[in-house]
């Protein structure tokens, strides 16, 4: 499936050489459509209110385990379709920043990973 490609510094969109929006195909969009749902806000999608981490309620000024964390990123990721697993690593939290990559494997089994 593809998806619009996007900058992996500041999150915004490309073109390409021909001064069209970009597109990012398999397996790199997948792995990026599942960043953009852990970077999502639960309630944020209007569309559906369901989608997304629930930074607000249960993360943004708490403390919470960082096992917690990592289950609600592998819960986001687990939402874009054609994941069929999904696997969290935080490599860093300091100063209330949380920094890390999700794994996500396709059908085929084919795994792709994208930071956060």
């Amino acid at each position: 499936m593809n998806t619009l490609l996007l900058d992996t510094v500041q999150w915004d969109l490309l073109i390409d050489g021909a001064a069209n929006i970009a597109m990012a195909s398999e397996p790199y969009s997948l792995a990026q459509d599942a960043a953009s749902a852990v970077r999502t806000f639960q309630g944020e999608c209007y569309y559906d209110t369901t989608l997304g981490v629930p930074y607000w309620a249960n993360i943004l000024g708490q403390a919470p385990p960082l096992s917690l964390i990592k289950s609600y990123i592998i819960s986001a990721a687990m939402t874009v379709p054609d994941v069929v697993a999904a696997a969290c690593f935080i490599s860093s939290f300091t100063h209330r920043t949380v920094t890390g990559q999700v794994q996500v494997t396709n059908a085929s089994g084919k795994i792709m990973t994208a930071g956060f």
